[in-house]
């Protein structure tokens, strides 16, 4: 089973490593990367005619908000799964019960990733603001793939070591 735990501790690695270059991406080049919010904010690249443009949200205070508020959850993702995945490690040759127990903090911040690229991105991004529609600022591909990755991940982390047979 060392060779399971030392793969499920080295994908939230992974995890955690995606998050932080996302993170410091966003906080080091946030005049960049907020164009990208502040015109899904917007709404001005959806198709003209769409009746969902009421939604749109043209004060730049929330939309800084919202810019901030995605950067300090991809953040917390990156720091939970980091201190999920030297916990697993940590806890890689100890007894079933307590290395279930180091993926705590992995599962926490799986499932905030989950929640920051599937609520924020699909859900609030995609549909509210029908990014979708824009040809220019559509991350609905970028963050299913994210968040699909990120599920397959936490889906294989909760599967009890003894149900895997990797090196019986």
């Amino acid at each position: 089973m060392l060779i399971v735990r030392l793969s499920k501790s080295a994908f939230v690695a992974a995890i955690a490593l995606f998050a932080t270059l996302v993170a410091v991406e966003n906080i080091f080049y946030s005049s960049i990367n907020f164009a990208y919010v502040h015109h899904v904010f917007l709404m001005d690249s959806v198709f003209a005619d769409a009746p969902t443009k009421w939604r749109s949200i043209e004060n730049i205070t929330i939309q800084n908000i919202g810019y901030w508020l995605i950067v300090t959850f991809e953040t917390l993702t990156a720091i939970l799964c980091w201190i999920g995945s030297v916990r697993m490690l940590l806890a890689i040759k100890a007894p079933k019960n307590t290395f279930q127990l180091s993926k705590r903090c992995a599962i926490a911040g799986l499932t905030l990733g989950f929640l920051v690229w599937h609520v924020a991105f699909m859900s609030v991004g995609g549909e509210w603001f029908g990014m979708w529609m824009s040809k220019e600022w559509n991350g609905v591909p970028d963050a299913f793939r994210f968040f699909i990755t990120i599920i397959l991940v936490l889906i294989y982390v909760v599967i009890p070591d003894d149900k895997i047979t990797a090196d019986n």
